[in-house]
Order: structure tokens, then C-alpha cells, then sequence
């Protein structure tokens, strides 16, 4: 199984990008699609989760109200829409799944919680 994330590139602030994420290879299952974000000598950190049972959604604070996840569980494919990019936004995006069942009371928010990880593309916010 192979994530590949696409979409980063150079914007300036208040500028809007969408990040796709698919996954492909033979009996891919997924229960949680997250993205994540690595700025230079920061540790990775939460973005956005979506959990396929039930369509729940989830958000960083920091992206609280200006990104939005969608996907499609059917194609393996998730998005996230950026809108209002602010400098602080700059990192590698990194899209991840987690292939085994999801649980009650699971932290979609913790990198642990997912065991297939995409390269990343890079998103960089001018000033």
C-alpha cells in the first residue's frame, strides 16, 4: 500500500491550496485518514482526521474554521481544502491511514494511531 500526497506548493498568506492524498495497492482498508504537518525543527504535529464509519471530522485548533477535510472511502482518496494560509502553515504535509479497525475512545489526533504514511508535500505561506 502507497500513500502519495500532492497538491503543496508556494502561496502567500490568505492564499488557498488543496492537498490530495490517495492511496493505491492491493486490499487497501482504511478506518481513519488523518494529515499531519512537520515544520523545520518542529515535531510533527495533528492536523485534520476524518473516520470513515461515521464521516466524524476532525481539527487541529491552529486550522479550526480555515481548512476542511472530504474524501472518499470508496477511492481511497482524502482531501484537505486550506483556505486564509498563514506563515505558521509552511511545513511538510504528510497524509497517514490507519488500515486496522477503529476503536471507541481511539486519538485520531495521535501519529500512533495510523500505520501507513504518506512522502509529504511541501506547502510554503509567504508573508
Amino acid at each position: 500500500v502507497q500513500l502519495q500526497a500532492s497538491g503543496g506548493g508556494l502561496v502567500q498568506a490568505g492564499d488557498s491550496l488543496r492537498l490530495s492524498c490517495a492511496a493505491s495497492g492491493r486490499s487497501f482498508s482504511s478506518s481513519v485518514m488523518g494529515w499531519f504537518r512537520q515544520a523545520p525543527g518542529k515535531d510533527r504535529e495533528f492536523v485534520s482526521a476524518i473516520r470513515w464509519t461515521h464521516g466524524s471530522k476532525y481539527y487541529a485548533e491552529a486550522v479550526k474554521g480555515r481548512f476542511t477535510i472530504s474524501g472518499d472511502n470508496a477511492k481511497n482518496a482524502v482531501h484537505l481544502q486550506m483556505t486564509s494560509l498563514k506563515p505558521e502553515d509552511t511545513a511538510v504535509y504528510y497524509c497517514a491511514t490507519r488500515h486496522s479497525a477503529d476503536y471507541v475512545g481511539s486519538d485520531v489526533s495521535s501519529s500512533a494511531h495510523y500505520d501507513s504514511w504518506g512522502h509529504g508535500t511541501q506547502v510554503t505561506v509567504s508573508s
